[in-house]
């Protein structure tokens, strides 16, 4: 006769035993092909779904001293297609268009009337490397207040010269360290790293700090939401 006292153990050991044979299991699965992407794009999404939740819209990234810049000219130069996608200074404006009052074309001048702000701060790669800047530009914050954008959106799109383009979620955008970055060491941005304007993220990995923003769109639906992510990528990556 099997007791109560025997059967609550039978049902402790069966929990224990199931715990120790979940990790074979889920490696079972990864062994099958047919499972394998699915699993790694749910992982994914799930690693996406807790960063945003536990991403702070005050808590800033670090800040460091000018002794501690990397000199820029160790700065690595990343490109998505080419290194210099050569836009016109004199003829580039920023689209901006979506969930904001005042659409339309802004200069370069027209956004540099907004409050400057300059912070030495890390650039994270994907690939393995970082390095401490100096970036120079205003608050996207700021930016998006003066165009009217609905704040309560859940998506900001950046399209660029060289066909980059890339997704942010709002809370992201509001961030007091995100910038519309136009200089770098108190030097208007050279094309190679974006000229004549860039997101500078440093809540963010790199390839979300998209260069030669053309358009900018504030909006709730996203169909491509960025050209790494669209290969596999995270969406949210946050640091």
């Amino acid at each position: 006769m099997i007791t109560r006292t025997d059967r609550r153990a039978f049902r402790k050991m069966s929990r224990r035993e199931l715990l120790k044979l979940a990790p074979l299991a889920a490696l079972g699965a990864f062994a099958i092909p047919s499972l394998r992407t699915p699993l790694l794009n749910a992982g994914l999404a799930t690693s996406d779904w807790i960063s945003a939740k536990l991403f702070r819209a005050g808590h800033l990234a670090t800040t460091f001293t000018d002794a501690e810049l990397t000199p820029p000219d160790e700065f690595p130069i990343n490109g998505y297609d080419v290194e210099d996608p050569e836009v016109d200074f004199a003829a580039w404006s920023l689209t901006v268009g979506g969930a904001v009052q005042k659409p339309g074309d802004y200069k370069l001048a027209q956004i540099q009337t907004l409050p400057k702000i300059t912070q030495n701060t890390r650039h994270v790669c994907v690939e393995g490397w970082d390095v401490i800047g100096r970036f120079g530009g205003v608050r996207l914050s700021d930016f998006l207040k003066t165009v009217g954008a609905d704040l309560s959106a859940r998506f900001l799109t950046v399209e660029c010269a060289d066909d980059y383009y890339e997704t942010l979620d709002m809370a992201t955008a509001l961030h007091p360290q995100t910038l519309l970055c136009y200089e770098m060491y108190d030097q208007p941005l050279t094309r190679e790293h974006g000229a004549p304007l860039r997101l500078s993220i440093p809540t963010k990995v790199g390839y979300k700090q998209a260069k030669y923003l053309t358009d900018m769109k504030v909006t709730n639906v996203v169909q491509k939401f960025g050209y790494w992510e669209d290969q596999g990528y995270s969406e949210f990556y946050g640091l």
